[in-house]
């Protein structure tokens, strides 16, 4: 009957010899024979169950999982569907990473890049990688035409608004207190109403101004979100 010797095998299963003697050491390939200088020798045997184990591992198994599914003596199904699962998972997450990549870099110089960055740094402090994900899927079923037409119709809402404050106008006044109302609406479109998230929005407002108010193109001192906050206490 055939043997292998360590430096045999590793050549015939593309293996390296360090690789082997690891396997052999935590028991998951173990040589069955030695030879009397105590040089291992692998069985058949030996070598079915490390294509088994190096099968096992291209699937994205980690060794201890390797070791599991060849312990089972029932379906190796249970096994193999939560190793679907992460991978699915892992998918979705490099999938969603790819679109945000090609989204920063399309028409960004290299100062806009560093600004969005830091703007991505911001929102992900404050909301959750859920509300994170509840906000891109809005803004993609929106539809980036529907999503540019909403950013104009909330410039023109700023426009309008900053006007009132150079005239005057008391917060209470009642054109000030509907256009305070269409703020709202407009941002319910972006947060579906989601109490959770204006409030995450709020915080991330009042404690980054600075870079917020550089990103969108008013100044944070202007007092209009304080304008705004009045007009919408007195509906």
């Amino acid at each position: 009957m055939t043997r292998w010797s360590i430096g045999d095998l590793a050549k015939a299963s593309g293996l390296t010899v360090r690789t082997l003697y690891h396997y052999d050491e935590i028991g998951l390939v173990v040589a069955s024979e030695r030879t009397t200088s105590g040089h291992r020798r692998y069985t058949p045997e030996d070598v079915r169950r490390l294509y088994q184990v190096r099968s096992l591992r291209q699937l994205g198994l980690s060794l201890d999982e390797v070791r599991t599914a060849l312990s089972r003596s029932d379906s190796l199904r249970p096994i193999f569907e939560a190793q679907l699962a992460a991978l699915t998972k892992q998918a979705q997450q490099v999938e969603a990473l790819r679109s945000r990549l090609a989204a920063l870099l399309d028409g960004h110089t290299t100062e806009s890049l560093l600004s969005t960055l830091e703007m991505m740094s911001v929102y992900e402090s404050y909301f959750t990688a859920d509300q994170l994900d509840d906000l891109r899927s809005r803004a993609a079923a929106l539809g980036q035409e529907a999503v540019e037409g909403l950013k104009t119709s909330w410039l023109e809402l700023v426009k309008q608004l900053r006007q009132h404050m150079a005239d005057g106008t008391p917060a209470t006044d009642p054109r000030v207190v509907e256009l305070s109302r269409q703020w709202d609406e407009l941002g319910a479109k972006f947060t579906g109403g989601d109490p959770a998230i204006q409030a995450a929005a709020q915080r991330s407002w009042e404690e980054n101004k600075s870079a917020i108010s550089t990103q969108i193109g008013w100044p944070s001192d202007d007092g209009l979100v304080d304008y705004v906050n009045q007009a919408r206490a007195a509906r």
